[in-house]
């Protein structure tokens, strides 16, 4: 047995520098808790120049990657390079050259486990990824472990920081979305072009990893429907509030094991009541519903330097433990089930849609009409008139509702001479309207 268990870090921009910051910091603690000591013996990186006179001489820098994943002496290669290439090529030979590996990557995950888990079977090697989902939240390793003897009904979580920091401004301060965005544009929550965060699409890789560990299923992201914020108004807002909910963008994976697997991504009003409705800024969150345990929930923050950092030496020490043990390959992939997708006729929600029409006496009636044809039953309907001239906008909540059917009524009401804009649909999550 060797005196060290030495890391190969792929990337030392914002996490992998958060990585070498926990490791130097804890590093007595680690040592104590795996039993020998872990230390980063070389790292990936553009401008080594640079690297190098940032860190000194207690590092090894190199912009070869081979210099990394084929060095018989290093033992976890911990990649943090983002994006799906090289790092999933990267991570494809470490476990080819008997490397165990720790990734943050979401994209990689979500895209390619369905090739990379068997490669680190075939070869004993462990692979772990708890920061690829919700940052510093610990939520992958208790679904494999403290969770496994449940049988998951249903993953709902917040887990995209920008668009729920843009929601709360939305919410708290009364703010349009164009105005919302661009704050969190200057406070660095959001990208130049924000397409991922908020078209829903940062939060569809995350649900795929998190449904395929739950179901102990294959899903992939053409599985995904996935809706962003883009459309949501403050009006929404509003009215959500004054009908006793909160609009979230939810990750939401069910299992109904009569008509198969559901897995969206969707802006959702939840209950004021729902844990998940009180979540706010850039805070994440994941509502487990197990058989056993019943309803759990995971909060903490999703992003950042520190928070990453932590799940990601997480792996590495549990990755070290394995090692002084003999045990690693000990959990490998769980997703040893075919399940099939449950079929739009077959998932059904209910709710809120906002609609434009003109004031005009029969508009009601036709709408109402509208919605009764496709068997749709109306819960709630406000009508504002104010301000409008000869237009009203008319909100309603539905009872449960499939949707197929929903589809349908829209397609009707979008083609009714009284209805001059479908405004804003959002599924609801509320038992109390099933």
């Amino acid at each position: 047995m060797k005196d060290f268990i030495n890391v190969g870090l792929l990337g030392a921009g914002t996490v992998g520098g958060g990585v070498i910051k926990v490791l130097e910091k804890n590093a007595a603690e680690i040592e104590q808790k795996v039993g020998k000591p872990i230390r980063i013996t070389k790292v990936l990186d553009r401008n080594v120049e640079a690297r190098q006179k940032e860190y000194g001489d207690q590092y090894l820098f190199t912009a070869n990657a081979d210099d990394i994943l084929e060095d018989k002496d290093i033992d976890i290669v911990v990649e943090l390079l983002g994006r799906e290439h090289p790092a999933k090529e990267y991570i494809a030979k470490a476990f080819e050259n008997g490397k165990n590996v720790v990734t943050a990557n979401k994209d990689v995950i979500a895209r390619y486990g369905a090739e990379l888990f068997p490669l680190a079977e075939a070869h004993g090697c462990d692979f772990l990824f708890e920061a690829s989902v919700c940052g510093g939240i610990p939520i992958i390793e208790p679904m494999k472990t403290s969770m496994a003897g449940n049988r998951i009904k249903s993953v709902m979580g917040i887990v995209n920081g920008t668009t729920n920091y843009m929601l709360s401004k939305m919410s708290n301060e009364h703010l349009d979305y164009d105005e919302v965005l661009k704050e969190a544009q200057a406070k660095g929550y959001a990208e130049s072009d924000p397409t991922a965060d908020v078209g829903g699409l940062d939060a569809a890789r995350k649900i795929v990893i998190l449904a395929s560990i739950a179901f102990n299923t294959r899903i992939s992201l053409d599985d995904v429907l996935v809706e962003g914020i883009e459309n949501i108004e403050a009006c929404d807002i509003k009215y959500a509030q004054s009908l006793g909910y909160a609009i979230k963008l939810l990750a939401i994976a069910k299992n109904d094991e009569e008509n198969g697997v559901t897995v969206c991504v969707k802006p959702t009003m939840l209950p004021l009541t729902h844990p998940l409705a009180g979540v706010n800024g850039v805070y994440n969150a994941v509502f487990v519903n197990g058989d056993a345990i019943g309803e759990a929930m995971f909060l903490g923050l999703g992003a950042g330097r520190l928070p990453t950092a932590s799940s990601v030496c997480g792996d590495i020490i549990n990755i070290a433990r394995n090692m002084m043990h003999g045990a690693c390959g000990r959990i490998s992939c769980t997703c040893f089930k075919e399940k099939k997708l449950c079929p739009p006729e077959k998932m059904s929600a209910p709710a809120y849609i906002r609609l434009q029409v003109l004031d005009q006496p029969g508009a009601l009636a036709a709408i109402a009409a509208a919605f009764g044809a496709q068997n749709v039953s109306l819960r709630n309907v406000i009508q504002q008139n104010e301000a409008m001239g000869e237009k009203a906008e008319i909100v309603v909540i539905t009872h449960s509702v499939s949707e197929s059917n929903l589809q349908m009524a829209l397609q009707i009401l979008k083609v009714l001479p009284v209805v001059e804009k479908v405004s804003c649909v959002i599924r609801v999550e509320d038992s109390k309207l099933g």
